[in-house]
């Protein structure tokens, strides 16, 4: 399947969907730029009905396999599915049409993503996850209530690595068959593998940071900086983009415009998310106050507190910080020498320049149609974010 040629798009999908016109403004300003197109109901549709071929064919193992896919459904039925809306405007701001194919392609991260959080989960002993307990934790209840022999927590820390595993060979498997031909196919598959090969090594700084906490406080903030934008940013918003601009045959030029857009704006959401690890309503987030303080993440929003801290201020940081059985009172504490010290300020004044950043690059850009003012607005909801 080949693109049409850029500029053209269309008013309607090859699968008979409704579409908002591409010269219709008022009709995207006035909808969550997540549902233009009917884009989040689509992708929950092919995940839906991915999960569902999923589970039939495990079922021809044994029926005793339905706990993996069900955990796995169960996780990828929330989200915002923003990695996802990335790729398909990186699609169709190259001029790639609204088809079937371009949504499946684009909802195969969304199987990445949550082979991501399943594995994060596990390192970092989370309970919740989108207010829900965590997989290792599903998976640990499980063996208990079922009253199997063995370890119930180490059972619960196998299942969730083998689900996640799951994830990420179903993201292959449902890229690969998406729709789109063999050359576009091949095009894409060099940004996949190096979109997943780079979340690895960032996962590895993210350990490692945290094994060497406080030896060195010199360039912590720079050694944060890297570990999010390997962690996070580049597979949260460049490399979707460039998926799907590689798709549809985008030129090198846009391609640049993509990583120009997509870098610092994927740094700014997961600044967002730091700040909401630590003074985030529970309620919206998902996960208990103050998680990422018991946790011991080492974020820049940690990193620019402990640099501008005074000595008792650093004390206070790294007696908390880190403490599993950290209470309502510590973690009001950090966030008050948090903010105290400025780092608060300085990383919403740090979310606010990236932002600007990336609509700076899009005003520049050759993004074609209605892909220009979905991502325009795109940036607010990855940057003012509340979950």
């Amino acid at each position: 399947m080949t693109p049409h040629p850029r500029g053209t798009g269309g008013t309607a999908g090859m699968d008979g969907l409704p579409a908002v016109p591409l010269d219709d403004r008022d009709a995207l300003v006035d909808r969550d730029p997540l549902d233009v197109e009917r884009l989040r109901e689509r992708l929950h549709e092919a995940l839906d009905e991915f999960c569902a071929r999923q589970a039939r064919a495990l079922a021809r193992v044994s029926p005793e396999c339905a706990p993996l896919v069900e955990t796995v459904a169960t996780l990828i039925r929330g989200g915002k599915r923003l990695r996802p809306a990335f790729c398909y405007w990186g699609w169709r701001g190259a001029g790639g049409q609204d088809v079937t194919a371009a949504v499946a392609a684009a909802a195969a991260l969304e199987l990445f993503q949550a082979a991501a959080l399943i594995h994060d989960d596990v390192m970092d002993d989370s309970d919740l996850r989108r207010g829900m307990p965590a997989a290792h934790r599903r998976f640990a209840t499980l063996h208990r209530s079922s009253g199997w022999n063995g370890d119930g927590d180490r059972f619960g820390l196998a299942g969730a690595v083998l689900a996640g595993d799951l994830c990420l060979i179903w993201s292959d498997e449902l890229l690969t068959a998406c729709g789109l031909d063999a050359a576009a196919l091949a095009r894409g598959r060099v940004v996949f593998d190096r979109m997943r090969t780079q979340l690895m090594g960032g996962q590895y700084l993210d350990m490692l940071e945290q094994a060497l906490a406080g030896r060195n406080r010199r360039g912590s903030v720079q050694r944060a900086r890297r570990v999010i934008r390997y962690k996070s940013a580049k597979y949260t918003v460049e490399e979707p983009l460039l998926l799907g601009g590689v798709l549809a045959g985008a030129p090198d030029e846009l391609l640049r415009s993509y990583s120009a857009y997509g870098l610092p704006l994927g740094e700014a959401f997961q600044l967002r998310d730091d700040v909401l690890g630590v003074f985030g309503d529970p309620a919206a987030t998902g996960k208990p106050a103050g998680d990422d303080l018991r946790e011991g993440k080492r974020t820049v929003l940690v990193a620019m507190a402990l640099e501008r801290s005074t000595r008792s201020q650093a004390a206070v940081i790294e007696r908390l910080l880190g403490d599993p059985d950290l209470d309502a009172a510590g973690v009001d504490t950090l966030r008050e020498v948090i903010i105290s010290t400025g780092a608060l300020g300085a990383v919403e004044t740090l979310v606010g320049e990236l932002a600007e950043q990336a609509r700076v690059a899009l005003a520049a850009s050759d993004v074609t149609g209605a892909a220009r003012e979905v991502l325009d607005r795109l940036v607010g909801v990855v940057t003012a974010r509340t979950t």
